[in-house]
């Protein structure tokens, strides 16, 4: 999709499944040299993607990839995008901020989506409540829910941990499930500063049955799973990755590759997200753990 700056509306390019598998292996992989690969960077739960194309688009090992790629979070990543210090950053959508901050520099951002996500919300394990609907978790952040006895869980206070503006989460929660909703402030001591950090503190002893927090499915199932947080389903719907392929699961979301939209045709830039969205590029994203597109539905 490509983003008019300051503007919400959303108008996503629908990659079909003719042309994931119409891309051959042969002639779709691009040659590239540490002196011709793109500038890349990106959020904290797309570096496994970017190490594994690097390291198979460059013929290094996973452990030269690690030192080779450098992500600066998602909020820099775009910063980084928008003052021309990265060509391309992998990444969840952007913020209103980050939009206006592209729209004051005259930058247009082309935003592909290159996998499936999904958001997702977290309680500690001790924590009885096994479902939520979407209706009680916009009262719980509204501060209108306060208790988990009126979700049928223990008589105990809800501590609602946020993350700061800006951070990829904290807008998939305001664009995806807010919906417009103003959130209720919330003290720095609940607004975390990095995703393990949120992790974390669901799952320590004192917040065994009263914290819930939110999280994105790559990074909490795969990058830093904790064995005492658990998923809540969502409207009844488990968030795993048939559910998040099929769409069924209700916050079911992407990781995007963003460029500048002024970015040449037959760029090496261009040729990377091409490669991603071949066969090819694909099945590598799906061997790193991520689930593939398939075929990209008109969501917005």
């Amino acid at each position: 999709m490509i983003i008019n700056s300051c503007k919400k509306k959303f108008l996503l390019i629908v990659f079909s499944a003719l042309i994931l598998s119409s891309c051959t292996l042969a002639d779709n992989k691009p040659n590239f040299t540490k002196d011709t690969y793109p500038r890349v960077d990106g959020s904290t739960a797309t570096m496994p993607l970017s190490e594994n194309l690097a390291a198979s688009l460059l013929s290094i090992t996973p452990e030269e990839a690690k030192n080779y790629i450098k992500h600066n979070t998602t909020h820099n990543a775009y910063e980084n995008l928008i003052d021309g210090k990265a060509d391309i950053i992998f990444v969840t959508e952007p913020s209103e901020e980050e939009l206006s901050m592209a729209d004051l520099k005259g930058i247009e951002l082309e935003v592909i989506p290159v996998v499936k996500e999904a958001f997702v919300f977290l309680v500690n394990k001790d924590n009885p409540v096994t479902d939520i609907s979407t209706e009680d978790i916009r009262a719980i952040y509204q501060g209108k829910i306060n208790n988990w006895k009126e979700l049928g869980g223990p008589d105990k206070e809800i501590i609602a941990y946020q993350r700061p503006e800006n951070s990829g989460s904290q807008t998939l929660m305001q664009n995806q499930v807010m919906k417009g909703l103003q959130m209720a402030d919330a003290p720095t001591e609940l607004k975390p500063s990095a995703m393990m950090g949120l992790i974390d503190v669901i799952a320590s002893y004192d917040n065994s049955d009263k914290a819930i927090g939110y999280s994105v499915y790559y990074y909490a199932n795969s990058m830093y799973s904790k064995n005492m947080v658990k998923f809540i389903n969502v409207d009844g719907v488990e968030p795993n990755n048939e559910n998040i392929s099929s769409g069924k699961y209700p916050f079911t979301s992407a990781y995007y590759a963003v460029i500048r939209k002024s970015e040449p045709e037959n760029s090496n830039t261009r040729k990377l997200v091409s490669f991603i969205l071949s066969e090819e590029g694909q099945k590598l994203a799906e061997d790193s753990g991520y689930v593939p597109l398939g075929q990209v539905e008109n969501e917005k």
